[in-house]
């Protein structure tokens, strides 16, 4: 079955998430997503909130900008979610936006290198290692967590360019796709994806989780456009979709058939009802996706 989802967009001061949280928790929608976009509203300390808030909702954030975070550090809250929630939060690690790192002066001259050590030492952290490593970037003498998670969680990373969409098969356990990606890109990641899990001779299970940009209801098609082309995309059909909850399952389908595991409903900033677009999402959209 594919999973399906909805982003709570940190454009929503922090004290809209409760509500949103319990209405998407109350309507039966399997997962909420969180953004630690610069400089707008932390990603663990919004996960652990929504989590308390509900009962059985997924939480996921995505994604954690991996020069903001030493690993270890990471790593604790990770499990801390983990061992309070069982099963319900997923987390997300990235490169983040460059220019934001630039901002903070966490900017790295190899951000793919700084991936693929800061998830080989998170992955192994989790699973309950005691860890060693003098990296270019990350440097551990002998950390172990002392309350790992009880069962080792999946740990996936945002990908865009052919490196590290590689890299995510290899080091990373799924691999979360932008809004921008159109059925074609997801069939062109799950191949570069699977170049990097035959390198490391990965056989365990690779969950591809895509964005999807959606509006529904009055102006709907206008304010999807806006949306899409304020991010500096091309306004394309396969870019997005707007309409009633049949069209919304149609794009949701058209992604899961090129190799999307999860659909995550992405609404626009300005939409005028954030806790009806999660019910929408659960209550219409979710009984017409298989």
């Amino acid at each position: 079955m594919t999973g399906l989802g909805a982003v709570f967009r940190p454009q929503l001061p922090p004290e809209r998430l409760r509500a949103v949280a319990r209405a998407a928790d109350e309507a039966g929608l399997e997962e909420l997503w969180l953004w630690e976009d610069c400089f707008l509203e932390g990603g663990i300390s919004a996960a652990a909130a929504a989590l308390a808030w509900t009962d059985r909702l997924r939480v996921g954030v995505g994604l954690l900008p991996v020069p903001l975070r030493n690993v270890a550090v990471t790593a604790m809250e990770a499990a801390t979610l983990h061992r309070l929630f069982p099963g319900r939060a997923i987390l997300g690690v990235g490169h983040g936006v460059q220019d934001w790192m630039g901002q903070v002066g966490a900017r790295a001259e190899s951000p793919v290198t700084l991936l693929h050590e800061y998830l080989d030492a998170l992955r192994a952290l989790l699973r309950g290692e005691r860890v060693s490593a003098d990296g270019r970037y990350v440097k551990l003498d002998g950390v172990a967590l002392d309350w790992p998670p009880t069962a080792v969680p999946e740990v996936l990373t945002g990908a865009t360019g052919p490196r590290t969409l590689r890299l995510s098969g290899e080091a990373a356990d799924g691999t979360i796709l932008t809004a921008a990606t159109a059925p074609e890109g997801v069939r062109r990641a799950r191949l570069l994806i699977d170049e990097g899990r035959a390198r490391a001779q990965r056989t365990d299970d690779h969950r591809v989780v895509v964005y999807l940009h959606a509006a529904t209801g009055a102006d709907a098609d206008a304010r999807l456009r806006a949306e899409i082309e304020a991010g500096g995309e091309a306004a394309l059909p396969e870019h997005g979709v707007a309409g009633d909850a049949d069209a919304v399952a149609k794009a949701v389908q058209r992604l899961a058939d090129a190799g999307a595991d999860t659909v995550i409903l992405q609404p626009t900033a300005d939409e005028p009802d954030p806790e009806g677009f999660v019910r929408f999402v659960a209550d219409e959209v979710r009984p017409l996706v298989p």
